[in-house]
């Protein structure tokens, strides 16, 4: 039996030196699902600075859309869409017990 740091020896796996962070291996990542590599640096700072949840449905929204010639522009349409519609409707906040 090998140890697991011998098999990752093995793959020869190699570190991405964009990331030292999950932001900005999440704004990586998210800049090549909607194929805008060009603004890189804007999805890794909204991935550092915006609600996590509201990009998560704007890029699930954008994935879904099979007519999209620039789904980088619709990702940010979307996203103000889902952040105006988020201030409009306010969560309600749990009540704290005495």
């Amino acid at each position: 039996m090998k140890r697991i740091s011998d098999i990752l020896l093995s793959k020869k796996l190699k570190r991405d030196y964009r990331c030292s962070h999950e932001f900005q291996a999440y704004g990586n990542r998210l800049a090549e699902e909607l194929r805008d590599t060009k603004h890189r640096t804007l999805y890794i700072k909204l991935a550092k600075n915006e609600d996590r949840n509201l990009l998560e449905l704007a890029r699930a929204s954008v994935m879904e859309s099979k007519k999209a010639k620039t789904k980088g522009r619709l990702f940010m349409w979307k996203l103000t869409q889902l952040k105006k519609e988020a201030e409009k409707n306010p969560k309600p906040r749990k009540k704290e017990k005495s």
